[in-house]
Formats: C-alpha cells, sequence, structure tokens
C-alpha cells in the first residue's frame, strides 16, 4: 500500500489505475511460484480478458490527462509484486498454520508497521506527520481512525476471501470494484468522456 501510494506522487490516477488492472497476472505467478498452483486455460482467458478490458478502459481515461514517470512506473510495479507475494504468502500461511484472519492482520500490519516507521525515521516524514497533525488534531486524529476501522473490516472481508476461495479470486473481486468504482465514477463527478471508454 506504501509503494502503491508513493507512486502517486509520479503518476496520475488513471495511470496508476491502469498498472493495478494487471494484478492479477502477478497474482497467479506468485500462486504458481509460491503455492505450485496449477491453473486451467479458462483462467489464464479470463485474467487476461478482465485485464485487458480494464486496461483498455482506463487508457481512455489517461488520454485525457496522461502521466507517466519512471519513478512511479518503478514503484507501482514493486507494489504490484508485493501484492502478489502478500496474498499467496497469506493463504498459504492460513493453510498451513491455520492462522485466523485477525492473527494474520495483526503481523501483517506489524511488519508493514515496522518497515514504513524506519522509512519515516530515515527521510524525516514522521516529524512533519506529527506537526501536521498537531495543527488539527480532532480533524486528523478523527479521519484517521475512521480510516483505520474502515480499512481493518475491508481487509478482513478481502482475507475471508482469501481464507475461503484463495489469493486469485480475492484480487479478482478487488479489481472488479475497481472497474465498478470508475464506472461509478461518471456518475457522481464531473469528468471529461471521450468514446474510447465504450469499445
Amino acid at each position: 500500500m506504501g509503494l502503491s501510494n508513493a507512486s502517486l506522487g509520479y503518476l496520475n490516477y488513471p495511470t496508476q489505475v491502469i498498472f493495478k488492472c494487471c494484478k492479477l497476472v502477478p497474482a497467479m505467478i506468485g500462486g504458481i511460484f509460491i503455492q505450485n498452483k496449477k491453473y486451467g486455460t479458462i483462467d489464464f482467458f479470463a485474467i487476461t480478458c478482465m485485464s485487458a478490458g480494464l486496461v483498455l478502459f482506463t487508457l481512455a481515461d489517461s488520454s485525457i490527462s496522461p502521466t507517466f514517470d519512471r519513478t512511479g512506473v518503478a514503484l507501482i510495479s514493486s507494489a504490484l509484486c508485493a501484492d502478489a507475494v502478500i496474498g499467496n504468502v497469506q493463504e498459504k500461511t492460513m493453510k498451513a498454520y491455520s492462522a485466523s484472519n485477525t492473527e494474520v492482520v495483526l503481523y501483517s500490519y506489524g511488519i508493514g508497521f515496522i518497515y514504513l516507521l524506519i522509512g519515516l525515521l530515515l527521510n524525516g516524514g514522521l516529524v512533519d506527520a506529527f506537526t501536521a497533525y498537531a495543527r488539527n488534531p480532532l480533524k486528523t486524529y478523527g479521519l484517521a481512525a475512521v480510516f483505520s476501522i474502515t480499512g481493518y473490516l475491508g481487509i478482513l472481508f478481502v482475507l475471508a476471501l482469501v481464507r475461503s476461495f484463495g489469493a486469485l479470486l480475492a484480487v479478482t473481486v478487488t479489481t472488479f470494484r475497481k472497474a465498478i468504482s470508475i464506472a461509478l465514477s461518471f456518475l457522481f463527478f464531473a469528468k471529461p468522456f471521450t468514446i474510447q471508454y465504450v469499445w
């Protein structure tokens, strides 16, 4: 998530979504290498169609305001690889150790917290963050609490999908959610429309 968010400093949102729409491909590759899974021809075909459709749709969006930067591309590509590894490792861990969803969340976010803390300490961003929060504590800490609660509920849902159906289906559902979000954005926000969205 950190790499994905950092990429927005170098890429516009539509460009980031183009890359994230292809998350199914590294998730499938991760399943093959990490869990020794075997996928059928229909799985490969479905993932190719879904990824291609989403990429074509978001390419229309990016034609309006394209932004490509090598640093941003490297960050979002690293985020996709990390997501592929994390989802498959979580699935493998849940199966091998009968780990509960809350245990997986605790360890995943605990390790992530340490990495982010080290990064913030090294680049000096931690002091800036506390200073920004101190200027309007009720709003910032309140929004952080709401974001944390909704994020926790969301990750529990995703982990329930991983536990029941596997990492690939969980990534398919989250990618489909992105497609729905993009389509709904036309209803709720004033956006320029191009005929490329239709085909």
